[in-house]
């Protein structure tokens, strides 16, 4: 198997798990039916990538171009509904998917940014909004702060991973292990940052009073 289709089968797996997610998330915030699931999880596992494609000028986007994109989002989001009872009562599956969506599609998304001919640092970022863009924009459409938003390591994790699958290869390495790479690190802070707690940075309002002691 060549490099592009091993990239392609890993986005496609990303636009599986996070159209998982993504529908199983969005029945977790408010009551839906079968069209409101599976939209949500097609908006969640494709929206990243639309953003990308248009800053991009790739023009129509690349979901949009195929069938497998919107067909691959789709069965995640059907799976989604018909088996959330048991799914919903999964918190390790549900972290699960998340982390392999964020994951593959911050490399993936890198991936592709550096094919259209943008910068290492452009790539990196596009590499980030590709794997936080949807499920941003399902957070919105539920009425939910968006994830990246609300502490915990989300959207810092997808830059990492974008930068290791960007910059790698710009030392002389092989695309496809340090793409690997990426994703594992972006898994890693991703699960750790669910599980103990890891925390970006954050601003620390002090009072006038406090500043003048």
């Amino acid at each position: 198997m060549s490099t592009a289709h091993l990239l392609l089968s890993l986005e496609l797996l990303g636009v599986f798990t996070f159209a998982l997610d993504g529908a199983l998330t969005a029945m977790r915030r408010t009551t839906l039916d079968l069209f409101g699931v599976v939209t949500l999880g097609i908006v969640t596992a494709i929206g990243g990538g639309l953003l990308r494609d248009v800053l991009l000028g790739a023009l129509p986007p690349a979901s949009l171009r195929t069938w497998y994109y919107l067909a691959t989002a789709t069965a995640g989001g059907l799976l989604a509904f018909a088996a959330h009872a048991l799914l919903t009562r999964m918190a390790r599956p549900l972290l699960l998917f998340d982390t392999a969506g964020l994951s593959l599609f911050a490399v993936t998304g890198a991936q592709v940014a550096l094919e259209a001919g943008v910068g290492p640092g452009q790539a990196v970022l596009l590499g980030g909004l590709t794997a936080v863009g949807g499920g941003t924009l399902r957070d919105v459409l539920v009425r939910r702060v968006p994830t990246i938003l609300t502490g915990g390591l989300y959207a810092v994790p997808a830059l990492v991973g974008a930068a290791l699958a960007v910059l790698g290869p710009q030392l002389g390495g092989r695309p496809l292990p340090w793409a690997l790479a990426g994703a594992g690190v972006c898994a890693a802070l991703r699960v750790g940052g669910v599980l103990r707690g890891w925390q970006a940075p954050r601003a620390v309002l002090r009072t006038p009073d406090e500043l003048e002691e």
